[in-house]
């Protein structure tokens, strides 16, 4: 064989370098025993390469090259590719008794997002999912998720319990976004007058309080981030540390209404400010159960609302459209949120000043 270097060769990496080994061997007219003899190693061995029983070490490359002519590092490369072929195929055959999980997530709207790839091949779907979750099987899912779900404080709807899944993905996809959001470290009090200033944005629209929001946030330590509820879900928000110095609040669009949406902000706010870092906290669509969920609705109600000018505001019972409007203006916040509050408190009815109330939709 002359020319002898890796460009001869375009092996199989699925098949083992010992039959590369052999073929090449036979090309040049040399036995095993031959190879045996001129590397100084056991025939044994040399047959065990052959046979694909033994590895092709770095140290036996660099004889096959002293040997044959041919390159250490194609040897190495070929023991290498073989090796992670191998790892390949035994991972798809694991990855084939994964395929029920997939059940557990709402991967059609995942992909749909683009959230993972899309793939004809369901063992790839649930490569994608493992790594969109960043675990390596169900079982470390598990180990994960139920210790984040055991961690999780939310509200469950009584008619439609959330599903823990959908709930997971959407936690996840939260948590990506906001790690990827720079922001100072985490400061209490700034972050109380971040919220005196939100109050105010309250009355942009959109396409400016959302970059106000964040902006706002970030600089008190909080990533905000929104990323729309999905199927079985019936979240409206939720908060969490993704550091000893980083918050997280994720926010839904769930019923896509202005009041619904800054409730929503400042309660998950709430849970920053007034408890622990060690819970995660998910309001799900239903009545609040516990002290904490208690304490978050009223630091929202009275931070959006001052709860003496709300009295008072009350106590006049006048609640025309005009009222309302001169109230939330001299507040400072936007119509749709008084009116929220006191369709809530049942002093007007769910139907009245519907025009107030602006609806939001996801772009």
């Amino acid at each position: 064989m002359s020319g002898k270097n890796d460009r001869d060769f375009q092996p199989s990496y699925s098949i083992p370098p010992g039959t590369t080994l052999r073929e090449t061997l036979e090309s040049m007219g040399l036995t095993q025993s031959d190879l045996a003899e001129r590397t100084s190693r056991p025939k044994k061995t040399i047959n065990e390469i052959v046979q694909g029983k033994a590895a092709i070490t770095p140290e036996t490359a660099l004889q096959l090259e002293q040997v044959l002519g041919i390159p250490a590092a194609f040897w190495n490369d070929l023991e290498r590719r073989y090796r992670a072929s191998l790892a390949r195929e035994a991972e798809r055959k694991q990855l084939l008794e994964y395929l029920p999980w997939l059940s557990d997530f709402p991967v059609s709207e995942m992909i749909s997002r683009g959230w993972i790839q899309a793939n004809t091949d369901r063992v790839e779907t649930v490569r994608n999912l493992l790594r969109f979750f960043g675990v390596v099987s169900p079982q470390a899912w598990r180990d994960v998720w139920e210790t984040t779900q055991k961690a999780t404080a939310y509200r469950q709807s009584a008619k439609k319990p959330a599903s823990f899944g959908a709930v997971a993905v959407w936690l996840r996809r939260g948590e990506l976004e906001g790690r990827a959001i720079k922001c100072q470290p985490f400061d209490a009090t700034k972050f109380r007058q971040a919220l005196q200033h939100i109050r105010k944005v309250t009355n942009l629209d959109p396409s400016e309080f959302c970059p106000k929001l964040q902006e706002l946030c970030s600089a008190a330590g909080v990533a905000v981030v929104f990323v729309p509820e999905l199927p079985k879900m019936r979240i409206f928000g939720a908060a969490r540390w993704l550091a000893s110095d980083k918050a997280l609040i994720l926010l839904s669009l769930f019923y896509k209404t202005e009041d619904q949406l800054w409730f929503s902000f400042f309660h998950e706010a709430g849970h920053l400010l007034l408890h622990g870092r060690r819970e995660i906290f998910v309001d799900v669509t239903g009545s609040a159960e516990g002290k904490e969920e208690e304490e978050a609705n009223q630091f929202a109600a009275n931070t959006l609302i001052d709860a003496m000018e709300y009295s008072s505001f009350v106590a006049r019972s006048d609640f025309s459209h005009a009222a309302v409007v001169h109230f939330s203006k001299r507040l400072g916040v936007v119509p749709g949120i008084v009116v929220g509050r006191l369709q809530h408190d049942k002093h007007i009815p769910f139907s009245r000043f519907a025009a107030l109330k602006r609806r939001f939709d996801w772009t």
